[in-house]
């Protein structure tokens, strides 16, 4: 066979070394589309399964909604202040999950009960069909997203 060796002329900067496995970047666009489309799909297919028309609509609105949203807000976080943080880097990080799902889920009975002081205020004798699963579907989408997002922040960081 052709055994010519060619002389590298770029003198190294079109490196194509491996990248290691494992370590793969933070990218939080990516993060927070997957935390909404998780629970999304899910919650849409049991209203399928279910024939539940509300659940199907609630999976788009409180569920995937929500999900998004906590995920951008602790991605938000953990990017800008979370390598600062020396207990998130150095802790396990089934610890720091679950840290972070049992914060994820206060903060989303916080919310549920802001939201549904608001439209209390707003509109005190009318409710949508959705307004009395608030304070199931923002506490699970919390947790969810801050699990998710958590879970990956940490695996990306190099300890």
């Amino acid at each position: 066979m052709n055994k010519t060796k060619y002389s590298d002329t770029t003198g190294g900067s079109y490196s194509t070394s491996p990248v290691p496995p494992g370590n793969k970047a933070f990218v939080l666009w990516r993060e927070v589309l997957m935390a909404f489309i998780s629970p999304t799909v899910m919650a849409g297919i049991g209203g399928l399964v279910t024939g539940d028309k509300i659940l199907m609509m609630r999976a788009l609105t409180t569920i995937g909604g929500i999900s998004g949203l906590f995920a951008l807000l602790i991605g938000l976080w953990l990017r800008a202040k979370g390598q600062q943080k020396r207990w998130l880097v150095r802790t396990p990080q089934l610890i720091v999950v679950v840290l972070f799902a049992l914060g994820g889920c206060m903060l989303g009975f916080l919310s549920a009960f802001a939201t549904t002081s608001v439209l209390t205020l707003v509109n005190p004798t009318e409710y949508s069909a959705w307004s009395g699963h608030i304070w199931t579907d923002f506490p699970l989408s919390a947790t969810i997203a801050s699990t998710i997002i958590s879970w990956r922040w940490r695996s990306s960081i190099k300890k």
